[in-house]
């Protein structure tokens, strides 16, 4: 299927911008792009409380938290680790999909800043975001007045992150958590794959990008071997939470999330996942935007309403 219109016509205008690809910016442009566009999403719906904290990081670093409490005894906490390749995003760029989150799922939403590359290679993504989830499941009270289900989610770069702290909270035993919601995830390495490889998948997010983030994050191609770089190499996926697995057909991160998909279906984990057609890369985050964003976002919610319908607190 061919992309959608409203897809269509940001690209075009995007194009006609001069704005370059992003394997040819520095982080600093290509900070500033996303940036751009994040102006576009508008202010969100209004939350009952909006409070910025942060988590304690193992170096002693403060991590930036924004917590979007919706209503007074929210149903549900989701931790929210934003994409951009580990490289480029920040909090008020993902302000407006939070707040939008907590609205139509009556859950708090906790967006996590964690640290950067080329800044703060591999690994201090993941251990950044290792340590706001602890933090964020002994202030669960604090959050939502009650230990209500803990949920990972994440876009991208931060759906990668999402389903590596699945995997360790699983192995440490804890925090329990109720749902992982992986939105185009990165979960493998492998940038020569069918979807990779495909011309109708170079759009915003291209192959070339790719090898620019993973350059970036993960220079030494070994660090990519590590479950905590790439969720795909672990060795057993059994016993995680149930995963959500939202996908865009026009993505060269496409094939490694059907395959994480059915990886975890073959190891026993329940999986939901879709496929939405007519979508590039990132048009989830891009609230208001892209009318895609608003199928994918009503599509997280109802599989979050399920979730906790089914394991309330």
């Amino acid at each position: 299927m061919a992309l959608d219109e409203a897809t269509t016509a940001l690209l075009t205008q995007l194009a006609e911008s001069g704005t370059k690809p992003l394997h040819e910016m520095t982080p600093e442009e290509a900070r500033g792009l996303t940036a751009a566009l994040g102006e576009m999403y508008g202010p969100g719906p209004e939350m009952h409380r909006a409070e910025m904290t942060s988590a304690p990081a193992a170096d002693g670093y403060a991590i930036p938290l924004h917590v979007l409490v919706p209503t007074e005894r929210p149903r549900g906490v989701i931790v929210y680790y934003h994409g951009g390749g580990w490289v480029i995003g920040a909090l008020p760029e993902f302000e407006t999909l939070g707040r939008t989150l907590a609205d139509r799922t009556g859950c708090a939403v906790v967006l996590v800043d964690y640290r950067m590359a080329p800044e703060n290679p591999y690994p201090a993504a993941a251990d950044d975001s290792w340590a706001a989830l602890q933090w964020v499941d002994a202030h669960l009270q604090e959050i939502a007045g009650a230990r209500v289900p803990l949920v990972v989610a994440g876009d991208s770069a931060g759906g990668n992150l999402a389903a590596i702290m699945a995997l360790k909270a699983r192995d440490a035993a804890g925090p329990e958590l109720a749902l992982q919601l992986l939105v185009y995830p990165v979960t493998n390495c492998d940038l020569d794959n069918e979807s990779y490889r495909d011309p109708a998948n170079q759009l915003l997010l291209s192959r070339e990008s790719m090898v620019w983030f993973w350059d970036l994050y993960a220079p030494e191609h070994a660090m990519r071997q590590n479950p905590d770089a790439c969720p795909s190499k672990a060795a057993d996926l059994s016993g995680l939470p149930p995963a959500v697995v939202l996908l865009a057909e026009h993505d060269v991160l496409r094939q490694e999330g059907e395959e994480y998909a059915d990886a975890l279906a073959a190891a026993g984990v329940p999986v939901q996942t879709r496929v939405l057609e007519g979508q590039m890369h990132g048009f989830f985050t891009m609230v208001n935007v892209l009318p895609g964003s608003a199928t994918g976002i009503a599509y997280v919610a109802e599989a979050v309403d399920r979730q906790l319908t089914a394991q309330p607190a």
